[in-house]
């Protein structure tokens, strides 16, 4: 294992709160593998890079001998976290938060070494807690520290209902670390209080407190709101190899160098002073990124085949030989070409596919189409590459067994 100072060369960095620093460096001391703690609520089905930004640092403490517990947030999940909302959140029902808590078990081996971590549920626990043991969990904390929160003053200020089971979050989020016995908790810096909180709780139940390590919030591919799959700007871990790789490639080049820090252990600096000396391209340090970013997901072949398809799609506008088929059987003898791109996947609707249409970003086979009211014509058009923006391509193939030939 490595010392107390190296281990903190690596933990502290990409780090924004490290509370208290002394408390580590005294439990580090300690030569045990400490608890590290990190809890997600299922809110969605999928992890986005958001999220890895703390599995980046989670496996950190794994490669230097320590001992991960992803919680999942499944009966917290139930509740809703209020943090940074204006108003009251909707309340998931259990089958939606176990269903979405199944893909994050999935998904975050990706990232984290299984042999060191441990994934729990916090239903465990709080499924079995009487009535009684809530009002005993709510006597450690007031209301009035409850309204030191911002979102929370916020909103009593501006009159704004704040449901009471919205005060039980951060309380049972914090007794998740009793039951854990957490050393450590990771979390964004918009979870500081409830972070903190957990080391009173701990406190209160006779424990030592964890130690509070706060990371950033990932920026989204817009470069400006935090990474949220609601707000449409999010690169999710399970998407394909090829919308990972073309997501990356349309964030800006000073977006590109914060991923770089959060989500690499590439060193940001020198990255940066290459691209200010002219030692580097912006284009072949960002395609890097998306390269270890999809071989983090997938692998080295899929990275390296999706860096030879942006190339060919995007620096040699060519289509590339694996694009994905769609097959169309018995079609009729037009179709209206909203209604392909929705029903090949192209478009998620005909209205999508028609504002795609104006948008002036649909093509077939290299031409722009701008005309809403475009017909498809098989028989005269027989297998065509139908591509939407920049990374969306299909090649379709129509399917007729009363017209041999068309499908050829």
């Amino acid at each position: 294992m490595m010392s107390v100072e190296q281990q903190l060369t690596v933990l502290r960095r990409g780090t924004v709160d490290l509370l208290p620093e002394d408390e580590l460096i005294a439990k580090l001391r300690e030569g045990r593998p400490l608890r590290v703690k990190f809890g997600a609520d299922p809110s969605a089905p999928d992890l986005h890079l958001g999220h890895t930004v703390a599995l980046t640092k989670l496996r950190q403490f794994q490669d230097l001998g320590h001992h991960v517990i992803f919680l999942i947030g499944d009966f917290t999940g139930m509740i809703g976290d209020p943090t940074g909302k204006s108003e009251t959140r909707k309340p998931l029902t259990r089958e939606q938060v176990g269903a979405n808590a199944e893909t994050y078990r999935q998904q975050v081996f990706t990232i984290l070494d299984p042999e060191r971590t441990e994934v729990r549920f916090n239903s465990e626990w709080m499924d079995r807690m009487l009535a009684a043991d809530v009002v005993r969990l709510c006597a450690h904390y007031t209301v009035a520290r409850m309204l030191e929160r911002d979102d929370f003053a916020k909103r009593y200020e501006e009159e704004r209902p704040i449901g009471v089971h919205e005060f039980l979050y951060p309380l049972v989020q914090g007794y998740d670390s009793v039951e854990l016995r957490a050393d450590v908790e990771l979390g964004g810096t918009d979870q500081r209080f409830n972070l903190l909180m957990a080391r009173e709780l701990q406190k209160a139940y006779g424990q030592a407190p964890q130690v509070v390590m706060t990371v950033p919030l990932l920026e989204g591919t817009d470069g400006v709101a935090k990474m949220s799959k609601s707000l449409g700007n999010a690169i999710g871990i399970a998407e394909r190899p090829e919308e990972i790789f073309g997501k990356v490639m349309s964030i800006s080049d000073t977006l590109m160098l914060r991923y770089y820090e959060l989500l690499t252990t590439e060193d940001a600096a020198a990255i940066r002073a290459h691209l200010e000396a002219g030692a580097a391209h912006p284009m072949d340090v960002k395609k890097r990124l998306a390269s270890l970013l999809v071989a983090r997901f997938y692998d080295a072949a899929a990275a390296e085949r999706e860096a030879e398809n942006f190339g060919r799609r995007f620096q040699r506008r060519e289509i590339p030989a694996d694009a994905p088929e769609y097959v169309y059987e018995t079609p009729p003898d037009a179709i209206p070409l909203p209604r392909l791109l929705a029903v090949s996947g192209l478009a998620t609707s005909r209205s999508e596919g028609r504002r795609k249409i104006v948008e002036g970003a649909v093509r077939i086979n290299g031409k722009r189409i701008a005309d809403v009211n475009f017909q498809v014509v098989p028989k005269e058009m027989g297998a065509l590459v139908v591509q939407v923006g920049r990374r969306h391509v299909r090649r379709i193939i129509f399917s007729d067994p009363k017209r041999p030939g068309v499908d050829s």
